[in-house]
């Protein structure tokens, strides 16, 4: 359904070392950038997601949050990690959510912009 996303975001530098870090742990990469903006993905320049740089960039509000896919629960471990070692504030550490499922695995971070995300790992079964 979606091309891509994108998110904006007051410095670039920051944003993209924290999401370098974070979507790296997931298995995605840098697929394209330039002076204003950061796209990953797996494919060069096709992006899924993408940082812009905006000066005036503020989350969305309420109820708004982005969850990423993670193919294992030590993916989503790393996801949090990294989050926390690169400026995220946590939100939820990694664990299983009974509420969203019995296999419903995931963590849950707030972005240096303060955009709400999320890795989950929710086998098939």
């Amino acid at each position: 359904m979606l091309h891509h996303l994108s998110l904006g975001v007051r410095d670039l530098a920051v944003a993209g070392a924290f999401y370098d870090a974070v979507l790296g742990a997931l298995g995605y990469r840098r697929v394209f950038e330039d002076d204003t903006a950061i796209g990953y993905g797996l494919i060069d320049d096709q992006d899924l997601l993408c940082l812009k740089l905006r000066d005036d960039a503020s989350p969305p509000g309420a109820g708004f949050h982005l969850a990423f896919a993670a193919g294992t629960a030590e993916a989503v471990g790393a996801f949090h990690r990294a989050a926390l070692a690169h400026g995220g504030i946590d939100n939820g550490a990694a664990g299983l959510r009974p509420d969203y499922g019995d296999a419903y695995y995931a963590a849950f971070v707030i972005d240096p912009d303060g955009h709400r995300i999320e890795a989950v790992s929710k086998p098939a079964g």
